[in-house]
């Protein structure tokens, strides 16, 4: 039986060390990988670092990994809030707010800053791959790595192929993922891909049955564990994503596909506005003691 190919380098950027950031930055680096942890806010930096040893710690007590593991581990991830670390990374993968204006800002100065050779992924659950290569002057080594969360448990990856994403990229891709044990999917370029283009209707449509008092949100989400098998209720999975990410996410399913289905619930957006984005703040659809 062949070999697989292996990954072209072992040094990965990671720039936002938010929930995602850190659970990619997690996943590399217990993989073997050099990894440089990027913020612009190095608390931000620090704060991830802590939750990663943290859930190494865990995986040690539990028997997944041995103490010397974690220890190695945790010492190939270099922390940084200054692009200009990433200049000999091998690939870059950004997971910062779902916003096209930030992600665009920020590929156009990689692509300044990154050696020729890098390949600049981004993490992005919805917006246009196409459009985010186009600001540098390497679209053919631009693409969608999609990660699921929580990243180290979830262990698919949605591979987006851009416009003028080589073959050559995807391949490179599709073997970074394997090494981090991660099973890739390829798919092309339209709002939401497939994950969030199925997943956020049928989020949306939960937000809706509450906002008209169908059924109280536990009753929603028991109907969609016990009845149709799904290991966590749509609004309880709203909460995890983030409420303002559900939104964001929407928004470019309505623009890019111009369907109504895809039109943000009103409570949605009553909820955003209001601050209740789920999990990360305490209180969604449901509240969590912090």
């Amino acid at each position: 039986m062949p070999s697989l190919p292996r990954p072209p380098g072992d040094i990965i950027g990671v720039i936002g060390a938010g929930t995602m950031g850190h659970g990619i930055a997690h996943v590399a680096a217990r993989s073997g990988f050099t990894v440089i942890l990027n913020d612009i806010r190095g608390d931000l930096v620090d704060k991830g670092l802590v939750i990663i040893g943290q859930e190494m710690q865990r995986a040690v007590d539990k028997g997944r990994m041995s103490a010397e593991e974690r220890t190695a581990a945790l010492a190939r991830i270099q922390r940084s809030d200054s692009l200009d670390a990433l200049r000999d990374a091998d690939l870059v993968v950004e997971a910062i707010v779902e916003k096209e204006p930030a992600k665009a800002e920020l590929f156009a100065g990689l692509d300044r800053v990154c050696k020729p050779a890098a390949i600049l992924a981004t993490n992005t659950s919805s917006i246009s791959i196409t459009r985010i290569a186009a600001t540098t002057k390497r679209p053919d080594r631009v693409i969608g790595m999609h990660f699921m969360n929580p990243v180290p448990v979830m262990t698919l990856v949605e591979v987006i192929r851009g416009h003028r994403t080589s073959d050559e990229t995807v391949a490179a891709i599709m073997a970074w993922s394997r090494a981090m044990g991660k099973t890739s999917v390829e798919v092309n370029d339209y709002p939401g891909f497939v994950s969030n283009r199925v997943l956020m209707p049928m989020i949306n449509e939960a937000v809706t049955a509450l906002m008209e008092g169908v059924a109280t949100a536990e009753a929603i989400d028991t109907v969609m564990k016990l009845g149709m098998n799904h290991p966590m209720g749509p609004l309880a999975l709203a909460d995890l994503i983030g409420l303002d990410t559900c939104l964001n996410i929407l928004e470019v399913l309505h623009e890019g596909l111009g369907d109504p289905r895809y039109r943000p619930c009103p409570l949605l957006r009553k909820m955003v506005d209001a601050g209740d984005l789920g999990k990360k703040t305490g209180r969604g659809f449901f509240e969590y003691p912090r």
